[in-house]
């Protein structure tokens, strides 16, 4: 970036934060009210939907090409806004594309093959659109601000990723009417292919608005930045076997997968328990991301402001109390369905949001402090490898897990209430990972290491 624009305002920080507030209403719009949509309005197996929408994930390793690709090269005159618009541009079409197909399983269940295929390819265009504009976003963030204010950057680009799933859950619960029709439905093919189209009305202005003239068309690129060192060539067995020879490291790798696998496992599955466990109708459920979105601001903000005010507060136990009230909230969860006690919904949804707001901000703080000074660069870039596949997996996983103890018990109430057992015993199994942390000893490891000495683990890794 240039001089004159070199540096990040609080004004331009929550201008560019508008790209996460539809980041967020993207999410909802997809995980909450489409899933919901599929599974229990339409009754079509939440398998197969929870991996369409699991892509996402496992097409991150597209994002780290167009990373690198947008650090080397402009396009168009532009660095990283060519690879950012080019993705959004994909998921607002994607979204009324997925409109018009869901529409169409609307008037007929049994629609052709092509509804499938447009229903398909949408998906996968959502995915790749978001794979490849979410890391030259975080990398346009990077290259706007100065290195004091890269944390709040990044926390206020967080904070209005929690605002857009709020909104975006009354936003399109309030889209969708509430009348119940003759076959069952609450809404027609017209009403949610309206819904879909106002979504990505919405998606693009946001998306388009926050990123204006962030970017200066035609800058050189400047090389000697980027670096060709042999750190940046190791391969992802590389680096879990580097990780694999640090104690703490090896359980920090292990919580971090199982907290996110399992944390992640109801993603699919909260809206449509809801609705065949207690009858629940669209419009409720949608609100369900209000509910734990705001908690989860609230969560983040309280974690923040005690952590800087508190010595006792860090970022280890952070990620236990966050990790614990998760593990408090399957259990609530769990008891709501196979009990099928309504009443514990509410409150299940508020402590998912305290919890995961504790839960994340400790967990950023944990991947920052196992990220050695010199090799930041490259153990960010592995935890967030990590954290993606591990996310996508349990989200595909919960709506394997809750078909599979459909088929045997033939009862919605106890299929799901077993899910989110099963997510509560991998929850138990987390703290228990992540209390065999030690940063401070990590830290004095670290220290007292060359980096000689850093390769030389490598090399013996791997012999």
């Amino acid at each position: 970036m240039g001089e004159k624009q070199k540096g990040l305002s609080i004004g331009r920080n929550f201008k560019i934060g508008l790209f996460h507030l539809g980041s967020g209403m993207a999410d909802v719009l997809s995980t909450g009210v489409w899933n919901r949509i599929m599974i229990s309005d339409l009754g079509y197996s939440a398998g197969p939907v929870g991996l369409l929408l699991s892509l996402r994930y496992f097409l991150t390793p597209l994002g780290i090409w167009a990373g690198r690709v947008s650090d080397r090269r402009t396009i168009l005159g532009f660095r990283r806004l060519f690879w950012i618009w080019l993705g959004r541009l994909l998921m607002a079409l994607s979204t009324a594309i997925l409109g018009i197909s869901t529409a169409q399983l609307v008037v007929n269940r049994d629609a052709p093959v092509e509804t499938w295929l447009l229903i398909g390819g949408s998906l996968i265009a959502f995915s790749l659109g978001n794979a490849i504009s979410g890391s030259t976003f975080l990398a346009l963030i990077y290259d706007r601000s100065t290195e004091a204010q890269r944390g709040r950057a990044i926390g206020i680009v967080w904070t209005m990723l929690l605002v857009g799933l709020t909104i975006g859950g009354i936003v399109f619960s309030l889209s969708l009417p509430h009348t119940e029709g003759a076959d069952g439905l609450s809404f027609t093919a017209d009403d949610l292919f309206m819904l879909f189209l106002m979504a990505a009305v919405i998606f693009a202005v946001l998306w388009f608005v926050s990123l204006w003239g962030e970017e200066r068309r035609g800058e050189a690129i400047n090389l000697a930045e980027i670096g060709t060192d042999a750190e940046h060539q190791r391969s992802f067995r590389d680096d879990v076997q580097l990780v694999w020879s640090n104690r703490s490291m090896r359980f920090f790798l292990i919580y971090l997968v199982a907290s996110m696998f399992f944390a992640f496992s109801q993603d699919v599955i909260l809206e449509p328990f809801a609705g065949d466990v207690f009858e629940m109708p669209a419009h409720v459920t949608n609100r369900f991301s209000t509910y734990w979105g705001t908690t989860a601001i609230l969560g983040s903000l309280f974690s923040i402001w005690l952590s800087r005010r508190v010595k006792w507060f860090d970022n280890t136990r952070m990620s236990v109390i966050g990790t614990a009230i998760l593990f408090v909230t399957f259990i609530v969860l769990a008891v709501s369905g196979l009990a099928q006690i309504r009443q514990l919904v509410t409150p299940g949804l508020i402590l998912l949001g305290l919890g995961l707001g504790l839960w994340n901000i400790g967990t950023l703080g944990l991947m920052m402090d196992f990220s050695p000074t010199g090799e930041a660069g490259t153990f960010l870039g592995f935890w967030s490898m990590c954290v993606t596949l591990a996310r996508g997996a349990g989200v595909g996983s919960g709506g394997w897990a809750r078909d599979a103890w459909l088929q045997v018990t033939q009862q919605p109430h106890i299929a799901y209430g077993l899910v989110f057992v099963l997510g509560a015993v991998g929850l138990a199994f987390s703290l228990w990972a992540v209390s065999q942390i030690d940063v401070s000893q990590f830290k004095r490891d670290v220290n007292v290491r060359s980096s000689e000495e850093t390769a030389a683990i490598l090399a013996g890794a791997m012999e």
